[in-house]
């Protein structure tokens, strides 16, 4: 299983690469767009079962829509920012309001609304990609990855973490494997890597958050974005126990699917984007 892990992420890092390389955005837009097409059709899994076409009209539908709004930005395109803005704005709202009621109730045994949830999936998802096509597009690839390490350090740091000396059970009911000690070390892991990067990395994500806020205001705003990691992370976990599934799909083996490994990223990147200052209003 692990050297399967390690194969896949190696494989996946190659990728990345080399569309980051490539002078043309669109290979990155399409990867993007696929990533999450991929991940709706798993999370229409999650929501239906296996015996409907629902999640892959997700899939293929979030494919269209994605493609269509890359083509509307590029260069010959236009510069419209509507869809992305509202619907990143419903999906903070909808994370902060919906998400966290379900994660406080963490009723694993209750099947949920299919039906709404696919509809905050598909806002969900749109509003990822459209934070990191707007952002690669104007800000360039360096900054998406900093802003992305902050899911990456905070999913480290807090499994390293918890498995040195984890003790208190973070979310029993729906992640067991998860501790408190661990999520500490995880925010911690966050506010320091956007301390350092707003210091010492211009062009940055943390730059730029503590060039709108302050230092002491960007980290706190750290804390509040690797608590979403966190939170994302147990959705999905809590979707996966209400289907009885493992994992969302085996795509990536040794990671499960793509879903499983993007959890975090559809709660932060819409609030990220937010907070540096693309409001609707």
């Amino acid at each position: 299983m692990l050297g399967q892990r390690v194969i896949t992420a190696f494989v996946l890092l190659c990728l990345l690469t080399v569309l980051l390389s490539i002078p043309s955005a669109w290979p990155f837009l399409i990867f993007l767009s696929l990533t999450c097409a991929l991940a709706a059709w798993e999370w229409g899994r999650l929501l239906w079962g296996r015996g409907t076409q629902v999640p892959l009209f997700m899939g293929l539908l979030l494919f269209v829509i994605t493609v269509a709004q890359a083509w509307l930005w590029m260069p010959s395109g236009s510069g419209d920012q509507r869809l992305l803005l509202w619907s990143t704005l419903f999906c903070v709202l909808g994370w902060l309001v919906f998400v966290s009621a379900a994660l406080i109730r963490a009723q694993t045994q209750v099947r949920q609304s299919a039906l709404l949830w696919s509809l905050f999936a598909g806002i969900a998802l749109f509003a990822t990609w459209s934070c990191l096509a707007w952002l690669f597009l104007g800000n360039g690839a360096q900054f998406v990855l900093t802003m992305l390490a902050v899911i990456w350090i905070a999913d480290i740091f807090a499994y390293f973490a918890g498995r040195a000396f984890g003790r208190y059970k973070l979310a029993p009911r729906i992640s067991p494997g998860k501790t408190v000690e661990g999520a500490i070390v995880g925010v911690l892991g966050v506010v320091a890597w956007v301390v350092a990067t707003a210091l010492y990395w211009p062009n940055s994500f943390g730059f730029e958050l503590a060039q709108r806020w302050g230092l002491f205001g960007a980290a706190v705003l750290a804390v509040f974005l690797a608590l979403f990691s966190i939170g994302g992370d147990l959705f999905e976990s809590l979707l996966k126990r209400r289907a009885s599934m493992k994992d969302s799909s085996g795509l990536l083996p040794g990671h499960g699917g793509v879903y499983d490994r993007i959890d975090a990223v559809v709660a932060v990147v819409p609030l990220a984007f937010l907070l540096l200052g693309y409001v609707p209003w």
